[in-house]
């Protein structure tokens, strides 16, 4: 690299560019369901469900009038034509509102089914009262489709995406479903038109990923780029730093494009980290370097030297990194498992570029950096040596008590996640969901397919019966805003036939009449409002629903648990299992903790072996766990403290940062036994010529990676804002062990007499 520096920077650049070819490959998803895996038992049963009853992705327009009440004609008339403009919008299958309810009645012993509001222009005063106390007495609208109070309705529409261009179709309906409900605001002054639904979580989740790559990472780069330049003195050092970071970036996703990995939000933020530790590994380089060439050294000797004083520490350092993301493979989300794999492989080509593009270009460029002895360096590293050696005990019993404190509140962390927190509240969608939850439906669902056991039983009064009264128990449980059930249709149906009798609302005596009362609403109905979303083919089994209102993740597996527990006991659909995309939500977090833990303890394993092989002793390589299991425990325990919920982001932090907090530890230890081995120090003056050597790269490299994942933390979205907030709070509580932690311990237990000089009794002068 030295004496060729042309042709190993031609040779980066051809090896980047043919990675980089791999680009046009990848494929973005913007749908909610990447987070799981096709095998997720939890996963599976939610697409039986869809396939079973037509269940379909859907948004949600949730109206608000200005005058407070839906039940004006004006209002009626803006419904109205909403409902008859979002047919228009791309893939619909079906429009539902107020408007369109089919309401059924008898008249003259024949069953009506109509539209409840068939024409909004023209209802009287008296047709308003009468559409009102329908709506507000009907199970199957009020907390669904209109509030009890009257002053908010929505207004659904299930799409089916055809699956051709997931990139394209989404956005597509999302983009028809704003301009639409705009065009309702303009023709209807003082109406206001909230979007929600899966389309536009889906349509939200892609947004998020894509606004944290066009703010944070220039931002990001931006951050570096002038802290290298500060930190090294010259601007050569901030581009050749900046190349790496570019050609990893380009590397691995380049190679991503080829292996056909998914980009979602959390593999978007891989770039982040990416550069976070591609800069990292340049730091050593680049001080060493800049140290070499102002003390009076060639470009080419101070490179040389720089190169071949950092080679082992750099190469474990990103060894244990790597294997730190790669042991993200055990997760159960695979958005994860694909942020570990791009991560480790930028690592990997970060480490082949340091040695290769890195010396090359800093060869080539331009380095006007004042020349100074090494004695014009600043010796406060020695000194904090010095104060560490002095201070050995109080070091030790500060550190003792620094780590238990915090880690005593670990107990506090609760595995527990809202989906609709994953949003920060300053986005558009998170306070439409908001807004829809407070004022109408809830946001998250439990779906159950009830099944009766026979083809044709859902017209039995037994079966019925138990769902109705499944339905009772749902509703009183916390939290429930609106239970969908089948029993509300038959029981309105049964009112009809008995000359809708208030007394008469109830479920059929009879299994005939039932079946009766279902053939003739559904030759009844309109096309587009058949009951496939509801009942299965063979009449064998009805869907039941349950919106739930600001429930976390534990709450609804709890309540998903006594309802199984309730549909056992009752012997209804023993095998009916509880899903929705909310549900196979709050199974993944716990699902991924477990996965993570063996490849957490895996990943331990392998870099203790590494810390061994780096120290040739297993004793300092096994004492180099204590400060780097410890900042985990501390930023864990200070998150229980301050947040007290781990949920599936925060879950992968433990396995990611492990390989990073250990770089510091590896530098330091390999500098403290060069001292002790082949300079002949004592514990003391190896601690302050370590620290002397290693303070400025040790701070700048975590500086560094303390912003890179730092400025993760002003993320809109959740997943990767808190990753990158622990994560950073975990690097940083490292750098203090290392600093003041690992040199104490070294003092107190390696006090064997050093086989060198008398002046390995003596400390170094500061």
């Amino acid at each position: 690299m030295a004496s060729h520096p042309v042709l190993t920077l031609a040779g980066c650049l051809l090896i980047t560019a043919l990675l980089a070819a791999g680009l046009p490959r990848l494929r973005f998803s913007n749908d909610i369901e990447v987070f799981f895996d096709q095998s997720n038992p939890q996963l599976k049963a939610y697409r039986a469900l869809e396939n079973t009853y037509n269940k379909w992705d859907s948004v949600l327009f949730v109206v608000s009038p200005g005058n407070s009440s839906v039940f004006t004609r004006e209002n009626l008339m803006a419904v109205e034509y909403l409902t008859q403009e979002a047919w228009q919008l791309p893939y619909s299958r079906r429009v539902d509102s107020i408007n369109n309810f089919q309401n059924s009645f008898a008249q003259e012993g024949d069953l009506i089914v109509e539209d409840l509001v068939p024409d909004a222009a023209a209802l009287s005063d008296e047709d308003l009262e009468r559409v009102q106390r329908i709506a507000l007495s009907e199970p199957l609208l009020v907390n669904r489709l209109v509030s009890p109070s009257g002053h908010v309705t929505g207004v659904n529409v299930p799409v089916r995406l055809p699956g051709k261009d997931p990139l394209k179709e989404q956005p597509e309906v999302a983009l028809a479903a704003r301009r639409l409900a705009a065009d309702v605001e303009e023709k209807f002054p003082g109406t206001q038109v909230r979007l929600t639904g899966i389309i536009m979580i889906n349509q939200a989740l892609a947004e998020a990923g894509v606004k944290d790559m066009v703010t944070l990472m220039p931002i990001m780069f931006g951050l570096m780029l002038i802290g290298f330049a500060i930190l090294l003195r010259t601007w050569a050092s901030a581009l050749a730093a900046l190349m790496v970071i570019l050609f990893a970036n380009l590397a691995a996703y380049g190679l991503a494009g080829w292996l056909g990995i998914i980009i979602s939000p959390p593999v978007i933020s891989a770039a982040n980290m990416i550069m976070t530790l591609a800069v990292a590994d340049s730091v050593h380089i680049l001080t060493t370097f800049m140290e070499n060439y102002r003390s009076g050294l060639s470009k080419s000797a101070a490179m040389a030297g720089s190169l071949t004083t950092n080679f082992g520490p750099v190469f474990f350092t990103s060894f244990t990194t790597f294997l730190g993301f790669l042991s993200l493979n055990t997760s159960d989300s695979p958005p994860f498992r694909d942020l570990g794999n791009v991560v480790a492989a930028g690592v990997l080509f970060a480490w082949i570029l340091t040695y290769t593009l890195l010396p090359a270009a800093m060869l080539l460029l331009p380095v006007r950096t004042p020349r100074m002895s090494a004695s014009g360096e600043p010796a406060w590293g020695a000194a904090l040596g010095h104060w560490i050696c002095r201070n050995r005990k109080t070091v030790l019993v500060a550190s003792t008590v620094f780590t238990l404190v915090p880690a005593a509140f670990i107990i506090r962390n609760k595995t527990d996640d809202e989906f609709l927190t994953y949003f920060h509240k300053e986005v558009p969608f998170r306070q439409h969901a908001d807004y829809a939850i407070q004022n109408l439906t809830g946001f998250e669902y439990i779906q159950y397919s009830l099944d009766s056991g026979e083809p044709g039983g859902i017209s039995n009064p037994d079966y019925l019966a138990k769902v109705e009264a499944f339905a009772e128990w749902y509703a009183r449980q916390p939290k429930v805003r609106h239970v969908f059930a089948y029993t509300d249709i038959i029981k309105r149906l049964n009112r009809n036939m008995h000359e809708d009798k208030p007394e008469e609302y109830r479920i059929p005596e009879e299994r005939e009449l039932a079946a009766q009362c279902l053939l003739l609403y559904e030759l009844s109905l309109p096309f587009g409002k058949d009951l496939t979303d509801q009942i299965n083919l063979d009449k064998s089994a009805t869907l039941f629903q349950v919106s739930l209102a600001n429930i976390s993740s534990n709450e609804m597996l709890d309540l998903d648990r006594r309802a199984r527990d309730w549909l056992r006991e009752n012997d209804l659909s023993p095998q009916s299992e509880g899903t929705g995309q909310s549900l196979v939500f709050a199974h993944i977090g716990l699902r991924n903790i477990r996965s993570l833990l063996g490849g957490t303890v895996g990943a331990l394993v392998l870099i203790s072996l590494c810390m061994i092989w780096v120290t040739r002793s297993w004793k300092f390589g096994l004492l180099s766990l204590l400060p780097n299991l410890a900042p985990a425990a501390i930023a864990f325990g200070i998150w229980g403290i301050f947040v007290g919920e781990v949920g599936l982001a925060l879950s992968v932090v433990i396995g990611m940062t492990l390989g990073i907090v250990v770089d510091d530890s590896i530098h330091l230890l390999s500098h403290y036994l060069e001292a002790r081995r082949a300079g002949g120090l004592s514990p003391e003056a190896a601690v302050q010529r370590t620290l002397k050597e290693l303070v400025k790269p040790m701070v700048s490299s975590t500086v560094i990676l303390v912003v890179g994942f730092g400025v993760l933390a002003f993320s809109n979205f959740e997943l990767n804002r808190g990753m990158g907030l622990l994560s950073a709070v975990t690097i940083a509580v490292a750098l203090i062990f290392d600093l003041f932690a690992l040199p104490a311990l070294l003092t107190a237990i390696d006090r064997r007499t050093s086989p060198s000089s008398s002046k390995a009794s003596h400390a170094l002068p500061g």
